[in-house]
């Protein structure tokens, strides 16, 4: 049966994947130019993108909950809603502070708080994307539906920061209003395509899920998401200062070759996600096992690059990998519980990605200043222990 019948809405909630993805990478590629212009430290960029991790980690497993009791649907309009309004707020307070700029204070305390409160209510729409979703999808069949929720992310990924840096050069501030328009879109999509009556249904099932990450079901997923976040956010994070140090360029040609680095990997995951839709019987456990090895070999080379195009292959390799790590970890989640716990599932695994989201940055940082190389080479073992465990899995389905 195609997916649009199984999954009702799939196709509006992979729409709102990707306008909330470009809202939320538009903000990443503008950060830096405006804490610049309002005289902040670099450090208050990166507190914001932190607090926003924290909260997201915090919160992500509620949001799933709330979902298995109230509906999908409403807790996606409850929390895009707020999303919207949010970035409305930041985007009028860049634009005033632009023109007139206040104490130091005051804009750190805005740009971290809204920020924050950014990743607080986005939080809500991965899991219950997920959930729904789950609840549409028979077990085994769900990674090639959550791949396209992937693919959606993973464009998002790359056009968002791409078309925040074209309109930025001719208004800056203009970036981050078309960025708040993009969640109301996925809002209107939401509202007039998500069937009122399909995310009800395990609304009432069971009695209230209370899953955690130690919950021996999730343990592969929660490795997987981890293994994961952490791996992307480290690689993220140093590839810039990699470019510059060991490729010997200036900083502007090391932000291009960083530049040109990301996007390969939004490739990357993009072809792997398609692969995986078109693979539709590929248990999840396997694509795990499979792009972890990839992913890690990809990530590993690193340590032994000297041209700029290796360093895009590498990037691209990794990704390549990664992209069948993504959506087979939520769809390994939701094959393991019961129909009542989905929200509970997606959630416990969304609050883990907001963990690796938190360290894999600092962690990333810190490894990079005792050698350049040490990143990497910790990613690839990790991800090498991720595919092992894959293997080691047992195949099971619940819901």
């Amino acid at each position: 049966m195609h997916e649009r019948s199984v999954v009702p809405g799939l196709p509006a909630m992979v729409f709102a994947a990707l306008t909330g993805t470009m809202a939320m990478m538009a903000y990443v590629a503008v950060v830096g130019p405006v804490v610049r212009l309002l005289g902040l430290a670099e450090w208050h960029a990166g507190l914001s993108v932190t607090a926003a991790g924290v909260l997201w980690m915090l919160s992500a497993r509620r949001w799933g909950s709330l979902s298995d009791r109230i509906g999908r649907k409403r807790v996606l309009l409850i929390a895009l809603a707020a999303y919207v309004l949010i970035y409305v707020a930041m985007a009028i307070f860049v634009d005033t502070a632009l023109a007139r700029p206040p104490a130091l204070w005051l804009s750190v305390l805005v740009l971290v708080g809204t920020r924050a409160l950014v990743g607080l209510f986005y939080a809500a729409v991965p899991p219950t994307a997920a959930a729904l979703v789950a609840d549409g999808a028979a077990p085994g069949q769900r990674a090639s539906a959550m791949a396209k929720l992937g693919t959606a992310n993973a464009l998002g990924m790359v056009v968002g920061p791409a078309a925040a840096g074209w309109i930025a050069f001719h208004q800056l501030s203009l970036t981050l209003y078309i960025a708040a328009f993009l969640p109301l879109l996925a809002l209107a999509a939401i509202a007039w395509r998500l069937p009122p009556d399909a995310p009800l249904r395990t609304a009432a099932t069971g009695p209230r899920a209370r899953l955690g990450w130690t919950d021996a079901r999730l343990r592969l997923p929660i490795l997987a998401v981890f293994s994961a976040m952490v791996s992307v956010t480290i690689a993220q994070v140093t590839v810039g200062f990699f470019a510059i140090d060991r490729l010997h360029l200036s900083p502007a040609d090391g932000a291009r070759a960083a530049g040109l680095a990301l996007t390969a990997v939004g490739v990357g995951l993009i072809l792997a996600q398609v692969l995986v839709m078109k693979l539709v019987g590929v248990p999840p456990r396997r694509w795990i096992a499979l792009g972890a090895l990839v992913s890690g070999i990809g990530f590993a080379s690193v340590a032994l690059v000297g041209a700029r195009w290796e360093l895009l292959l590498a990037y691209a390799v990794a990704a390549f990998g990664m992209g069948f790590v993504f959506p087979s970890f939520q769809a390994l989640a939701a094959d393991s519980v019961q129909a009542h716990e989905q929200g509970a599932a997606a959630g416990t695994v969304a609050s883990v990605q907001g963990l690796g989201m938190v360290i894999g940055p600092m962690l990333g940082t810190l490894l990079y200043q005792w050698r350049p190389s040490a990143p990497y080479l910790l990613v690839g073992a990790l991800l090498l222990v991720l595919s092992v465990a894959a293997v080691r899995h047992r195949d099971g389905a619940m819901a």
